[in-house]
């Protein structure tokens, strides 16, 4: 195992961990930075495998919650609700993802262009709606009508275009249904977990013939990076939003979109 490998897998695992939860879409800038530092993996599987380190963080810091939940399950109305809800969140875009894993990972992974231009077309929108001046109707992510957990969920499909990003199309997709922007961000991390966990077993599924025992410290070194990172991200970022709002995450996509574009025309 190269020292190069070594640092090129610390520098994407922290970049995972950093923007798996913000709306920039970590998908797009692990590709991006992979695609310039001439980073290859076996079937494009370390970009999703090292997710379970984010996955590890948001449940480490939401545990006491989420196994509260576990215990009132079969009792408690609310808990069962919020639980089917998120269900519901999950399936389009898991249905999806799975109908079209080959073209997604074949196709649209390999194409930085595109993935610039989502950027910047994201970015332009997060900071339309943000400046936007939203009445919130929502503000508790365990009460939502159902049909608001469905058409969250359909939003989320659009996360399937590297570069628009998971946490971005379902935050934006919130907001825009009258969900405030802390709660948008809180059911955008409790969504993760579904889909995160399984991209992940899906993707290990379909490389489970290609992947190798020289394969998994990389995935390793990127997987601890990344839960580091993320610990950090999900911790702090419900406060920084709730005073902040999003605009800063617009302007960062519009900055790499635009960079990376510029870099593309340069150096191919």
């Amino acid at each position: 195992m190269e020292s190069q490998t070594i640092v090129e897998a610390l520098l994407l695992g922290l970049l995972e961990g950093l923007t798996e939860f913000i709306p920039v879409s970590s998908t797009g800038h692990i590709l991006l930075a992979g695609h310039f530092l001439g980073f290859n993996s076996t079937g494009k599987a370390f970009e999703i495998l090292i997710q379970l380190g984010a996955i590890l963080a948001i449940l480490s810091v939401y545990f006491r919650r989420l196994w509260q939940m576990l215990l009132d399950l079969p009792h408690d109305r609310l808990t069962r609700h919020f639980v089917i809800g998120i269900l519901i969140a999950f399936l389009p875009a898991a249905i999806i993802g799975a109908l079209a894993h080959d073209f997604i990972k074949t196709v649209l992974f390999e194409s930085p262009r595109l993935i610039c231009i989502m950027l910047i077309i994201g970015g332009v929108i997060l900071l339309a709606v943000d400046r936007m001046n939203l009445k919130p109707v929502y503000r508790d992510v365990e009460r939502f009508p159902t049909r608001l957990y469905l058409q969250i969920g359909l939003f989320q499909c659009l996360s399937l275009i590297p570069g628009t990003s998971r946490s971005g199309s379902t935050i934006v997709g919130a907001l825009l249904l009258g969900v405030d922007k802390r709660a948008a961000a809180e059911f955008s991390f409790f969504l993760a977990i579904p889909t995160m966990v399984g991209a992940f077993a899906f993707d290990l599924f379909k490389n489970r013939n290609v992947l190798t025992s020289a394969d998994l410290p990389i995935i390793a070194i990127g997987f601890v990076a990344a839960f580091v990172t993320a610990l950090f991200v999900v911790r702090y970022l419900l406060d920084y939003v709730s005073r902040n709002g999003y605009s800063l995450f617009g302007w960062w996509r519009l900055v790499v979109g635009i960079v990376g574009l510029v870099a593309l025309m340069i150096w191919g």
